[in-house]
């Protein structure tokens, strides 16, 4: 048995050496190919630097067009940036002046390093509300109706909470908010540890490469992933997601009075149709709108009919 005992404890001790220093040992090629974000603007873009505190400033990419009483702010998900707004971007700005952007580490948005920062980290949950509401004062936009896909659906509604004078409602596309938005406590913990911050990269890089299932256009995909051709996006990607908690807003769903529209695709397989049905029936003031054979991007897979349920929507308002 005593000699079991040592084997056994001989072969934790090398498992342990290797978790300690193997990660150390894998080598982390160097991206190819990279391009300044400028260089992949089109005829939408704008840039912005906007203040953030230990930093000079982080830049910021975003769309801006219409003129009107009324604002939209549009949120993207994980992973995504401006583009998935593209097919409907237009109608927005029919209707007021509609603002989209890319939140930082995706799209074409500055990608802050460990390095770059000496304060709170810009990737944490309290500087993304920060950052969306310093935009609005940059902007000079007081009250907007915020628009939000999936991930950019949480965002929205921890701006009504947090900051509900500068809210005037809400439309929630596949939000992912009762489950599946943030890391772990623990996967947390482990994704800050010196060997997963050396081997991050390389784990970003696939997930910068998943593709949600969805009825999109060739074109719509290589949109999708132009982020991914932008200098240290694998190490900013990892940054971002090591800093991104778990978030339960369920406590506060009873305070998030404004109108609300929540529109989910029966087909989405990310966030179930079911949490969206949920998410509408606790909140105070919202409608639902289920959009059939659309998935989890619906202004992208099916945005007739988003649009159809947009429009109504905002016909029962004031001022409308």
């Amino acid at each position: 048995m005593k000699k079991w005992g040592r084997r056994f404890a001989i072969f934790l001790a090398i498992v342990l050496l290797i978790l300690l220093i193997g990660p150390f040992l894998i080598p982390v090629p160097p991206l190819e190919g990279t391009l300044p974000p400028q260089t992949l603007a089109d005829e939408q873009s704008q840039f912005i630097t906007i203040p953030y505190p230990g930093t000079d400033g982080l830049e910021i990419h975003y769309w801006d067009a219409g003129d009107g009483p009324r604002h939209f702010l549009l949120l993207h998900g994980f992973a995504s940036n401006v583009y998935t707004w593209d097919e409907v971007f237009g109608y927005f700005a029919s209707q007021g002046r509609a603002v989209a952007y890319d939140r930082i580490p995706f799209g074409l948005s500055e990608r802050p390093l460990p390095s770059d920062w000496q304060a709170q980290n810009p990737y944490t949950r309290e500087a993304t509300v920060d950052f969306a509401i310093e935009l609005l004062d940059e902007l000079g936009i007081d009250r907007a109706i915020v628009v939000g896909n999936s991930a950019g659906g949480l965002l929205a509604m921890q701006l009504a909470l947090e900051h509900p004078e500068r809210v005037e409602g809400l439309i929630l596309a596949a939000p992912a908010v009762l489950s599946g938005n943030g890391s772990p406590p623990l996967a947390q913990a482990l994704a800050n540890t010196p060997q997963l911050k050396r081997i991050g990269p390389l784990f970003a890089r696939l997930i910068g490469q998943i593709e949600f299932a969805g009825d999109l256009t060739d074109v719509q995909i290589e949109k999708a992933f132009i982020g991914t051709r932008i200098q240290n996006w694998d190490k900013a990607l990892w940054e971002f997601t090591a800093a991104t908690s778990q978030l339960d807003l369920s406590d506060q769903f009873d305070q998030i009075t404004q109108p609300t529209l929540v529109i989910t695709g029966d087909a989405d397989n990310f966030v179930p149709p079911g949490e969206s049905i949920q998410l509408a029936g606790e909140l105070p003031n919202a409608e639902l709108a289920v959009l059939p054979n659309c998935g989890h991007i619906p202004q992208q897979e099916c945005e007739t009919e988003f649009l159809q349920a947009v429009e109504d929507w905002l016909a029962t308002l004031p001022g409308k």
